[in-house]
C-alpha cells in the first residue's frame, strides 16, 4: 500500500471510525468485529466430517462419515462453512444478503479463505451460486459472487460469475421445510453452454453464504454434473449444524 493509500485510510477512519460488524462497537480496524463479538462465532474445525463438514465432538478417524453423509450421499465431493451458523454469523449474513452491505463480505472470506484451505491446491474455479436476475436487481448485488470476488482475491483463484445462471425465480429458502427447499429449487439452473471450455476442466468450488439443508448448492451441482463437471465442492461463510441454537 503507498502513503498515499495509507492516508486516504487513515482520513476515512477520522470521518468513519471503524465499528463491530455485528454490534457496531468501536474496533481498531475496519472489516471486523469486537472481542466479545469474535468470541461469540462457533468457528468449524477438526475433526469434521470429511464430506459435509459437519463438526464432530471427538475424532472418530479421518475417514469417518456423519450419518447424514451416510443416509443422503451429496452429489458434491466435499463442503467446508467457516462458523456455525448462530445469532453473530445470522446477523452478518443478513446485513451482507439483504442490509446493502456488500463490504461485510471481505470479513467472511478472509475466514471462507482459511474453512476451504484443502480445497484451493490445484486452483479450481470459484464459482458463485446465482441469483435471479430479478432479484439482483432488487438487492444490488449478489452476496455470493461478493464473498467469491473476495476469496479470489486472497488466494488468487478464478471467479466465474456467469458460469451458471439462475432461470427461474424461486422463493426464498427460508422457513420451507427441506423437501420443500428441493422441490424450490429444482430446475432453476442453467449451465453455460461452454462450461467446460470456461472452466479448463478444472474442479468447480460453488461459494455461498449459508448451507441449510444444502438443496440449492445440490441443485447446482447437478446442473454442473449434467454439462459434464464431475469435480464440484462447496465453501460456505455458515452452516447449519442440529443440535445448535439456530436462529432462523
Amino acid at each position: 500500500m503507498c502513503g498515499a493509500q495509507r492516508l486516504g485510510g487513515a482520513l476515512l477512519d477520522l470521518a468513519y471510525p471503524p465499528v463491530c460488524l455485528n454490534c457496531d462497537a468501536p474496533t481498531a480496524t475496519a472489516d471486523t468485529l469486537c472481542p466479545d463479538c469474535f468470541k461469540a462465532l462457533r468457528p468449524i474445525t477438526a475433526p469434521l466430517c470429511p464430506v459435509l463438514g459437519l463438526p464432530f465432538a471427538v475424532s472418530l478417524g479421518p475417514d469417518t462419515l456423519s450419518a447424514e453423509a451416510l443416509a443422503d450421499p451429496p452429489p458434491f465431493g466435499r463442503a467446508r462453512a467457516a462458523v456455525i451458523y448462530g445469532e453473530v454469523a445470522s446477523t452478518i449474513v443478513s446485513r451482507l444478503k439483504y442490509g446493502d452491505r456488500p463490504e461485510l463480505a471481505r470479513f467472511c472470506a478472509r475466514l471462507m479463505a482459511g474453512a476451504g484451505h484443502e480445497l484451493w491446491a490445484d486452483a479450481p474455479v470459484l464459482v458463485p451460486v446465482p441469483l435471479h436476475r430479478a432479484r439482483q436487481r432488487e438487492r444490488r448485488y449478489n452476496q455470493s459472487a461478493e464473498l467469491a470476488h473476495q476469496i479470489g482475491r486472497l488466494t488468487g483463484l478464478k471467479v466465474d460469475p456467469t458460469l451458471v445462471q439462475r432461470i427461474r425465480r424461486t422463493r426464498q429458502q427460508v422457513g420451507l421445510s427441506g423437501d420443500g427447499r428441493q422441490r424450490n429449487v429444482a430446475g432453476a439452473f442453467a449451465v453455460h453452454p461452454d462450461a467446460l471450455i470456461r472452466t479448463g476442466g478444472r474442479r468447480v468450488v460453488l461459494i455461498d453464504d449459508v448451507y441449510t439443508t444444502g438443496a440449492t448448492v445440490k441443485a447446482v451441482t447437478r446442473s454442473l454434473r449434467r454439462s459434464g463437471i464431475d469435480a464440484v465442492d462447496v465453501v460456505t461463510f455458515a452452516r447449519v449444524v442440529i443440535g445448535a441454537d439456530l436462529p432462523i
